[in-house]
């Protein structure tokens, strides 16, 4: 089995462009920010005070989340309802970043996301991928752009699905994510020791994708 691990900040278009390659290389993506988002939309449908986090870690018991693939595409499942759309809104994105700080919600989700890589040839994104999740990983990328490229971009994908979203707002929101998940205690964001560094600030998305592409191409040589 070969494993790519994708790390990145909020934004940075991880999930458009590890996507795309994976299609392009045979490979099966995995998004792993929608599992903390399922579980940080699990939280608002329950009116749980993130103030806690013994209310968050209550909730781990109570609910059941599962990761499909449907024709291809990963779909998450709360509770057997499907919530792959629900997820992407801009609160339940906050409260993903508030959920992944727990230590006792990564270690819910770790034996789930490393399961997918021992039986098939993936390429994992996330915050922490090549650092905790898949330490051992063949290919390990660390996407990134600056926070007012990725703004402008949330901005744009938000137009195209008819949702107006202020640029501003969205920016402050990817300043403190980025903060939050740099800062944290557990399994902090940041770039592996091994990780090949691709900065997308000044490429198009096809350039993006493309330039990791070729990463992953090179280490499979």
């Amino acid at each position: 089995m070969f494993a790519v691990a994708i790390d990145g900040p909020a934004g940075a278009g991880k999930s458009t462009i590890a996507r795309t390659a994976a299609a392009g290389l045979g490979f099966i993506y995995i998004d792993t920010g929608a599992l903390y988002r399922t579980i940080g939309l699990a939280c608002l449908n329950r009116n749980i005070s993130f103030s806690y986090k013994e209310n968050v870690i209550s909730v781990l018991n109570q609910i059941k989340i599962e990761l499909k693939f449907i024709d291809g595409e990963q779909r998450m499942f709360l509770d057997d309802a499907d919530v792959s759309n629900e997820i992407r809104t801009e609160n339940v994105s906050m409260s993903a970043s508030v959920v992944s700080a727990i230590p006792e919600v990564r270690a819910f989700l770790l034996e789930l996301q490393r399961g997918f890589a021992k039986t098939n040839d993936v390429i994992m994104d996330g915050r922490d991928i090549g650092t905790v999740v898949l330490p051992d990983a063949d290919v390990k990328i660390f996407l990134t752009a600056s926070p007012e490229s990725r703004a402008k971009r949330r901005t744009i994908q938000l137009k195209e699905k008819g949702i107006n979203g202020d640029y501003d707002t969205i920016l402050a929101d990817i300043i403190k994510r980025d903060n939050n998940d740099t800062n944290r205690e557990i399994a902090p964001l940041k770039a592996a020791d091994d990780a090949v560094t691709v900065d997308t600030t000044e490429l198009t998305l096809e350039q993006s994708i493309n330039a990791v592409i070729s990463v992953i191409k090179e280490k499979m040589k």
